[in-house]
């Protein structure tokens, strides 16, 4: 009933930012523009998926964005070695594996730094978003590689439609929302993160393997940022390298919007996609409505700030 509760008010904003957007906006709600905004609220909302349970520890992960960049350089320059101009399906796994390789590689080494070291996560993983940036800038010489256009699987996961209705990303990013959401509030590792982000010491001395959790929420941050990395890459149809700017925070702010503590051990799955579906409508929203971006950042700003001046006031 409490979640209910604070969902309440979200499910409402939502409402609201709809028919705000509607009145702006006169094809704002149609089918086909709803259906755009799912797919581009994707990639974020896989990154808050992971940077919920971080934050739900208590930590955070600042080299997410970074990650979407060199996850995609590390596939795409993979792709073009191992297949050419040619699709080979097994070969397109294998240069995914690869991405999701360097991936988990950062992630596991942000849990063992985390968890065996006095460092806080914020300077561990800005310290990793340098480095990760700068091995993305270390492809072709920091220019965008592009994906060639007979790999049309590895496209069709930024841009195919189930069906030709449903976007692929949206099917992946609901696929993960549930598998996440299993994970978080229908297993014991569920119970070890809320633990853990309620009260590090009291978790650890009731017997909860306190740096096996923290190592396993960094390395599914990782591999969350890892899959989204590689939708953003096929949705530009070639690798970035200067990509995922800023995504970090936009990935923060789902969460925060989306009820989670920032000081951690409470939250919900679900509470962060509907943070990342406000945040969502109000990117397209305001960019249809021709509002300048500079605005777009102060109206971001301010809903971030309401969100965790809310959250201190629940927490007092």
């Amino acid at each position: 009933m409490k979640i209910v509760k604070q969902m309440v008010p979200l499910l409402v904003a939502i409402i609201i930012l709809l028919l705000l957007f509607r009145v702006w906006v006169p094809t704002f709600l149609s089918a086909e523009n709803m259906l755009n905004l799912t797919q581009q609220i994707s990639v974020n909302t896989i990154l808050a998926f992971g940077m919920t349970l971080v934050i739900l520890i208590g930590g955070i992960d600042l080299s997410v964005g970074a990650m979407v960049a060199l996850v995609g350089t590390t596939t795409v320059y993979c792709l073009s070695a191992l297949s050419g101009d040619s699709q080979n399906l097994f070969l397109v796994f294998a240069a995914m594996l690869a991405g999701l390789g360097i991936a988990a590689l950062f992630g596991t080494f942000h849990g063992i730094a985390a968890s065996k070291t006095a460092m806080p996560p914020f300077i561990i993983t800005l310290a990793s978003m340098l480095i990760a940036r700068g091995c993305a800038l270390r492809f072709n010489s920091g220019l965008p590689m592009p994906i060639e256009e007979q790999q049309t699987f590895f496209l069709a996961i930024g841009n195919g439609r189930l069906f030709d209705v449903i976007p692929i990303p949206v099917v992946i990013m609901l696929t993960l929302f549930f598998l996440m959401a299993l994970l978080l509030h229908r297993t014991r590792f569920g119970q070890h993160v809320y633990a853990l982000g309620g009260n590090r010491e009291a978790a650890l001395y009731t017997g909860i393997p306190v740096v096996r959790v923290e190592i396993l929420v960094y390395l599914l941050c990782s591999l969350m940022a890892g899959v989204a990395g590689m939708i953003h890459t096929a949705q530009l149809y070639s690798a970035e390298p200067g990509s995922g700017e800023m995504f970090e925070l936009t990935a923060i702010a789902a969460v925060v919007v989306g009820g989670t503590s920032f000081t951690g051990g409470r939250g919900t799955m679900f509470g962060t996609l509907i943070g990342a579906v406000i945040i969502g409508i109000l990117d397209k929203g305001l960019n249809q409505a021709g509002v300048h971006y500079s605005l777009q950042y102060i109206v971001k700003g301010a809903v971030i700030l309401i969100a965790v001046y809310l959250d201190v006031r629940r927490n007092r």
